[in-house]
């Protein structure tokens, strides 16, 4: 549930240079210091297996966090080696999944119900006025909302985040392209040399921003360069 306060991160990628020490206890410090958070392995990455050699390496957890293994090999991680997880499988999945919930909020939620104002516009009015709108009759001005109430309701095979309802209202390409992103990124990112990469502010244009810039830094990163997805608590 958002709050009156700039998004809180609630996965973060941490990337260790090719050398570093890049195991869990690495990845936990660095989030401590750095966000003063605890957390757990987010298994999120689909893991590669090369075309020739795949049938016998999928079985080895080598180069990999946290890796789940399946009758099939090691199918999903934490993290890992750069070059054994498959970051675009990872993307494509994520896009699929949004594309299906978009479409079906348009079918189901959008040609049933009137255009709603979303949350960032009703938190807006009581960052205004914090005395004259509270946060709790912000959210009840935003929840009373007939498309947000329907959102709510719907009881189909997807569930619709009333919080996304101005990514939902955008655009198909622009919904789906940020899930994909944040599939890969998480909601921050703590680069090889320490730095805290997170949105600006709460607004989807400082979280879009992020992602396109956290995504522009994994694909420079080597492929050999650590990865690993931490769930906070």
């Amino acid at each position: 549930m958002p709050t009156n306060t700039p998004m809180a991160a609630r996965v973060v990628t941490v990337c260790f240079a090719d050398g570093d020490d890049a195991d869990w206890f690495a990845a936990s410090e660095k989030i401590n210091d750095l966000l003063h958070a605890h957390g757990t392995p987010s298994r999120r990455y689909h893991v590669r297996h090369r075309r020739l050699v795949g049938w016998l390496t999928r079985w080895f957890g080598y180069f990999l966090l946290d890796a789940a293994l399946r009758l099939s090999g090691y199918t999903v991680a934490a993290g890992g080696r750069k070059s054994r997880l498959d970051l675009t499988t990872t993307a494509a999945r994520a896009a699929d999944d949004a594309r299906n919930r978009w479409q079906a909020f348009h079918a189901y939620i959008a040609t049933t119900t009137p255009n709603a104002r979303p949350w960032e516009d009703l938190l807006a009015q009581h960052h205004a006025a914090p005395d004259k709108v509270t946060l709790a009759e912000a959210r009840r001005r935003f929840e009373q909302q007939p498309r947000v109430l329907a959102m709510l309701a719907h009881s189909g095979g997807h569930t619709f985040d009333p919080y996304e309802l101005a990514l939902y209202q955008a655009s198909e390409a622009t919904y789906t392209g940020l899930h994909w992103r944040t599939a890969l990124v998480g909601d921050a990112l703590i680069t090889t040399d320490g730095r805290l990469l997170q949105p600006a502010g709460p607004s989807l244009a400082d979280r879009l921003r992020f992602l396109n810039d956290a995504c522009v830094y994994l694909r420079r990163l080597r492929s050999n360069a650590r990865l690993c997805a931490v769930a906070l608590a």
